[in-house]
This record gives structure tokens, sequence and C-alpha cells, in this order.
């Protein structure tokens, strides 16, 4: 069953970049709802976007389970305040999981290095990373941790597991169309 989950999960497919203009829309309007929403339960996460390089946001994930666990989620990345890319996560894990959850999740970069670090291709969470989990006045007791912060918000579902370990990034810079002049 891990195999299956692990196969469906990774080899799945799953674009990085949303391929259709209606589904980057809707991918930035659900980035900018989901940076609204963490707010609003929590004022204090507003100094993370002040003091951060960059962060990732995760709208929308599903982390499901029946023994082994999977989750997908796709986001958006900005680069000093500005989006600069899209990122999609994917998590496979064994042990003994249970059920399902929707979830939003940011993650916040400290310095440059810890951003071209995340975006430079393909980066994966190491086992001990967890989300502090949105509520109010969470952030002021959150730090980061080898340059990042990860916080996460569950939308719907009830999940007994909450690790963030193993979560596998994937970046695409945003591709940016410039119109040229050709000379006559």
């Amino acid at each position: 069953m891990f195999f299956v989950c692990a196969l469906l999960v990774f080899v799945c497919g799953c674009e990085v970049t949303p391929k259709e203009p209606y589904q980057k829309l809707k991918l930035e309007s659900e980035a900018s709802q989901a940076v609204s929403i963490m707010k609003e339960e929590d004022p204090s996460l507003q100094s993370f976007f002040d003091k951060s390089y960059g962060y990732a946001v995760l709208p929308k994930v599903f982390k499901g389970a029946f023994l082994a666990g999977f989750a997908y989620g796709r986001g958006e990345v900005y680069e000093q305040g500005q989006m600069v890319g899209y990122c999609d996560m994917k998590q496979a894990s064994g042990g003994l999981s249970l059920g399902g959850e929707f979830y939003r999740e940011i993650i916040f970069f400290r310095e440059q290095q810890d951003f071209e670090r995340f975006t430079s291709g393909e980066y994966t969470f190491a086992a001990q990373v967890t989300g502090v989990a949105i509520k109010w006045g969470a952030a002021t007791k959150a730090d980061y941790k080898d340059g990042m912060a990860v916080f996460i918000m569950t939308d719907v579902g009830a999940m007994v597991d909450a690790s963030l370990g193993g979560q596998k990034f994937e970046y695409e810079p945003k591709v940016v169309i410039k119109k040229v002049d050709l000379p006559k």
C-alpha cells in the first residue's frame, strides 16, 4: 500500500506551474486568501512577513492516510514581497497513520541564502521539521530553524499525524514575457 501511495504522489505528473491562466488566477486568489485567514487567526504572524527575505504559501494541501500516508499541495513563492514562482509539495510516509485533512502552509525564509536553498531545485524537509499550528499569539513564540519557519493551519479534517518531515518541494520560476519592439 505504501508503495502505491508513494507512486501516485511522486509520479502522478502533477505540474508545479499551473498551465492555464484561470488556474494561475485561482492559485493567486487562494494564496492571498490563505495569508489573510492566517493573519486574522494570528496577527503576530505579520512580523514574519515583515522580517523574512521571502516565503512560500501553499493554500490547500491535502494529506491523507490509511496505514501509509501521502500529501500534495501547490503554492506561490515570494521574494521580498513579489511573487517570483511556483512550488509544489509531495510527501509520502510509512508507519501507522489514519485520516485525511486539508491545511494551509506558509514557509518563511529568514535570509537570501535560505530562500535560494529552497528555490535551487528540489528541496526536502528533514525528518524532525514540524510546523507551528496557527492560533492567536503562536507566532510570537515561534522562531526559525535552519533559516526557515513553518506555520500550518488545518482547514478541514482530522489526522493522527502532524509531522512535516519528508516533504519534498519543487520550485519553478514565474515566466515573464516582455514585449519587445522589433525594428522596422
